[in-house]
């Protein structure tokens, strides 16, 4: 699709004001000059191949880069990263967010070095840009490819991919000269890097539209606080833990995903088919950023994979940039245990999860919404303040799986359960759990309400959170983590 056309289909009808500039002398080689002339002609009279302006989406302003591939393959020469900077650039200055709509393949070999250098200047003024706190979204056509996907076409807080797109670093031919063999089908579909964490969602370009219209309604545009009334107390005496484990397991108990259909407005999903649930949501008008697990769907288990956590990490690192709080929803019956898993290296993210977290500048704040099993749930835990399901539990094994060490069996799984002081309770008493939200008598059998109850208690966290200045809250989480795991 032309770039032009691709800009109409997602703007509001005659909104579009073009930012294109005359490009400067023409190259001095006469092939390359015809080569242009020719190339215009096809594009439809465009000069280069990139179009950049300004436009209204949804009644919204925004900045759009868009390629043309009919223009020598959409390929970036010195002009062309120069009017991607300008409208970069301006799009900064105005405060506009910024809409990239690249296909092409790659740096224009007719310049050479030279071209492919350009590619730190896009890129510096993309990163000018975030650093602004202001959205950048791009939508890989087909192909991407070269220079371009390794740069400013993946840099954006939302990377989406139109279906079956060819999006890599090296072309299937260029790889086969190489190589001396054929790359495989499906290595550079957008699908197949969507399911392993590298981009957020695969967006059929009919609802391209709505979805960016969705993301920078929470993105772009953050609505004042307002107090939030707090839900009913849980009851006085704390659940018995080895029962609380056996209800966080009922396959009708609410998850994640049901959570945020439920209580959170605006919902913009960008999961998959997998146990990993993200999306730009507004809880009582709040925005944030949400990653979570969904532990289950049906009756089958979702183990938390290394490309799960490496998608909460990219999430993590976009609420940042854009000044929103990050919501993470712990609910796992633990991560995947596989060799495929370990050569994925699924205690490295672990590890790097816990530590994007810990750093982490914008407030975070952590629902154990159920099962809290190993390593995949203590990732999502570090945070400036937590909050627990009654009935929630965390702890370094299952029951099971902790009976199995201390008496080589598991028949002590319940013993093991009440001893470890696993339940929402114990945790609030060593540090981790800083509000309990009541089961009224168990989520699973009020669904509706309890997902309600969950999205008010996270509305009043946030309200909070966000009005401690930065330096404060960080202090507080340091001496926060500095002291967990100690009784209060």
């Amino acid at each position: 699709m032309a770039a032009r056309e691709l800009i109409g289909r997602i703007v509001d009808a005659g909104s579009f004001v073009c930012w294109d500039e005359p490009l400067g002398a023409p190259p001095e080689d006469p092939g390359y000059r015809a080569a242009l002339a020719r190339a215009r002609e096809r594009a439809g009279g465009l000069d280069e191949a990139v179009t950049t302006g300004r436009a209204l989406l949804a009644g919204r302003p925004v900045a759009l880069v868009a390629s043309e591939f009919a223009f020598l393959g959409g390929s970036i020469g010195v002009a062309t990263a120069e009017r991607i900077t300008r409208a970069v650039e301006r799009a900064t200055s105005e405060r506009l967010p910024l809409i990239a709509l690249p296909v092409s393949g790659g740096t224009r070999m007719q310049e050479g070095a030279a071209a492919f250098l350009c590619m730190v200047r896009v890129t510096a003024a993309v990163q000018a840009h975030q650093a602004a706190g202001l959205p950048y979204l791009s939508y890989l056509r087909n192909p991407t490819m070269g220079g371009v996907f390794a740069s400013w076409g993946t840099l954006g807080h939302l990377v989406l991919a139109e279906p079956g797109a060819r999006l890599g670093f090296l072309g299937p031919r260029v790889y086969e000269q190489l190589r001396g063999e054929p790359l495989p089908p499906d290595v550079q579909l957008a699908e197949t890097l969507a399911a392993r964490g590298l981009l957020d969602a695969v967006v059929p370009q009919e609802h391209l539209r709505e979805v960016l219209r969705r993301a920078l309604d929470v993105l772009a545009q953050p609505p004042a606080a307002e107090a939030v009334p707090p839900g009913p107390a849980p009851r006085a005496q704390a659940p018995d833990p080895w029962d609380a484990v056996r209800r966080t397991r009922r396959p009708d108990r609410p998850g994640a995903r049901q959570l945020l259909d439920r209580a959170a407005e605006g919902l913009l999903s960008l999961d998959g088919e997998g146990a990993l649930v993200r999306a730009l949501v507004r809880f009582d008008g709040r925005p944030a950023v949400v990653v979570g697990q969904q532990r289950q769907e049906g009756t089958g288990a979702r183990p938390f994979t290394a490309a799960d956590l490496r998608l909460v990490r990219r999430s993590a690192r976009m609420a940042e940039q854009l000044g929103l709080p990050l919501v993470t929803l712990v609910d796992t019956a633990g991560a995947e245990l596989s060799a495929e898993a370990e050569l994925d290296g699924i205690a490295i993210e672990i590890a790097r999860c816990l530590t994007t977290l810990v750093a982490l500048r914008t407030p975070v704040l952590a629902v154990l919404l159920g099962q809290g099993s190993g390593g995949g749930a203590l990732a999502l835990l570090p945070a400036d303040r937590v909050l627990a399901a009654e009935h929630a539990w965390l702890a370094p094994l299952p029951p099971e799986g902790a009976s199995a060490i201390v008496h080589r069996d598991g028949d002590h799984a319940a013993e093991l359960a009440r001893s470890q002081g696993i339940g929402a309770a114990d945790l609030a008493a060593v540090g981790l759990v800083d509000e309990v939200v009541a089961e009224l008598p168990d989520a699973a059998e009020e669904p509706a309400a309890f997902c309600a109850r969950v999205g008010h208690a996270v509305a009043a966290a946030l309200t909070d959170l966000t009005a401690v200045p930065a330096p404060e809250r960080l202090a507080a989480r340091a001496l926060r983590h500095r002291r967990l795991g100690s009784p209060r």
